[in-house]
């Protein structure tokens, strides 16, 4: 049995979500789409991600708010290490940072088109680069002879870091800050990196697809209802040599 798509306002409660776990598929709408409306306020996007939904709209659209079955994700330990990267990861020319770019990672990511076609709205980067002001939102940068060459941002919870998306300015520079993404998650014991939905490009990479009820139950045991903010703020850029990230 369906449901209908639940209509959000901005004076209702931040958490006013519908549980992902119950609400079924919406009558007449796209699998995985669970509410519309609200606003991107810091409480609301906290709420979602510890709901297990995300934003996900183009420019012409409403707030649209999504919890897709099956669910990409990444383990940490499980990310796949081909030749090709390792070898690039052995070239010092390549250097990583954590937060040393976020604003240039997002609006870079915000002007291009993903696998599936969407863009990054004036409204959403605004939004993120104030989660990142709290310390919630969090880039990995990679750089070549001191270029930025890729980045990759996402919000950090508890245990899980909810990827939002990644770009690359020259060849591989996505690959490299993912890289560093994930061995960042083992030193941090983060669990799972949140990919929302499969691409080619990440499948290369270990991304795999998973049952959305697992991911809730795995969002349960990672995210506290009130979570401490994690210690992400230092600038990583000389932290370590890219070789110390094959593994």
């Amino acid at each position: 049995m369906g449901y209908r798509v639940k209509n959000l306002h901005t004076s209702d409660p931040p958490d006013s979500f519908p549980d992902p776990a119950t609400a079924g598929i919406a009558l007449g709408a796209p699998e995985g789409l669970l509410a519309i409306g609200g606003d991107l306020s810091p409480e609301r996007l906290l709420a979602a991600y510890r709901t297990g939904l995300f934003p996900w709209f183009n420019n012409d659209q409403p707030i649209l708010w999504w919890s897709p079955d099956p669910r990409a994700v990444i383990f940490p330990s499980r990310f796949h290490m081909s030749r090709s990267l390792s070898r690039t990861l052995r070239n010092d020319r390549w250097q990583y940072s954590l937060n040393h770019s976020f604003d240039n990672v997002i609006r870079r990511c915000g002007g291009k088109r993903g696998e599936h076609g969407t863009w990054l709205t004036p409204d959403m980067i605004t939004a993120y680069c104030e989660m990142h002001r709290l310390g919630y939102a969090h880039s990995v940068e990679s750089w070549y002879d001191g270029e930025i060459a890729g980045g990759i941002y996402g919000i950090r919870l508890g245990k899980i870091f909810f990827g939002e998306s990644m770009f690359s300015a020259r060849e591989n520079g996505s690959k490299v800050a993912l890289s560093a993404l994930v061995n960042i998650c083992l030193e941090s014991d983060i669990r799972l990196i949140d990919c929302q939905v499969e691409s080619s490009h990440l499948h290369t990479l270990g991304m795999q697809e998973i049952d959305r009820d697992e991911f809730l139950q795995i969002l349960r045991e990672c995210v506290p209802g009130e979570t401490a903010l994690p210690d992400w703020k230092l600038d990583k850029r000389d932290a370590a040599p890219l070789a110390a990230l094959r593994g």
